[in-house]
């Protein structure tokens, strides 16, 4: 092997490993709205788990979207959601808020 070969293929490797050591997006984001807060923990497009908690700390029918993937309604002043999925065109973890069959809030919602 000649020194120019040598040479591109010392190059090649160094650029290989500086992509591979690029660290992956990963962020903790959250938003609140008038009555409700949702926190997502998330690296690049996986949503790890959403959490949805209402700010005056009452009980109220809480839900969790992004997506296609639509929580379960629980009751309850806070709650978290494992999702452990990736969906690549979906940009917004989104949350609502109902109370005695009534919509409180709605569309409070994290870009990721």
């Amino acid at each position: 092997m000649g020194p120019k070969k040598k040479a591109g293929t010392v190059l090649a490797a160094l650029a290989l490993g500086l992509v591979a050591a690029a660290p992956a997006q990963a962020g903790v984001d959250g938003h609140c709205g008038k009555y409700l807060c949702v926190m997502t923990a998330h690296h690049n497009r996986f949503v790890q788990d959403i959490t949805v908690r209402t700010k005056d700390g009452l009980p109220g029918t809480i839900r969790a979207y992004w997506g296609d993937y639509h929580s379960p309604k629980v009751h309850a002043a806070s709650h978290r959601w494992e999702v452990g999925r990736e969906q690549k065109g979906a940009k917004l973890v989104c949350a609502g808020l109902e109370r005695d069959g009534r919509t409180i809030e709605d569309g409070v919602c994290v870009t990721i």
